[in-house]
């Protein structure tokens, strides 16, 4: 979202342009190449990829906190806040280089709060 609070790009998980999704695997687990992990395009990516201006400033909206690859498109990209609402991966090794990265670029980081009557905070 721009800073003036317009839609410049979305995103979505999935295969590059011209990858079908019928030839390659969509496993979690196996041999690397069995698994949809060295194919996949994350939505920050793709979001990214597919904005329609320049990013500098803008704030980026995901569910799960970006992995360290796309922490560096992110920064590259001069998007200026991450807007979240899980950390579910953050003991992993590449959440956790995404966040010194991030936070070494001047990410603002900012986790989604639900309370029980589902009002959001931020």
């Amino acid at each position: 979202m721009s800073p003036d609070k317009r839609i410049v790009g979305t995103g979505y998980n999935g295969f590059p342009r011209g990858c079908g999704d019928d030839d390659f695997p969509w496993e979690r687990e196996g041999e690397p190449n069995d698994t949809k992990y060295p194919f996949v395009c994350h939505a920050e990516l793709n979001a990214i990829l597919n904005s329609t201006r320049a990013l500098n400033g803008c704030t980026l909206y995901v569910g799960l906190f970006p992995c360290n690859e796309c922490a560096k498109a992110i920064i590259q990209s001069g998007i200026s806040k991450i807007v979240y609402r899980d950390d579910k991966y953050a003991d992993t090794d590449a959440v956790r280089a995404s966040k010194r990265m991030l936070e070494s670029a001047g990410v603002e980081l900012v986790q989604l709060r639900f309370n029980k009557t589902l009002t959001i905070s931020l």
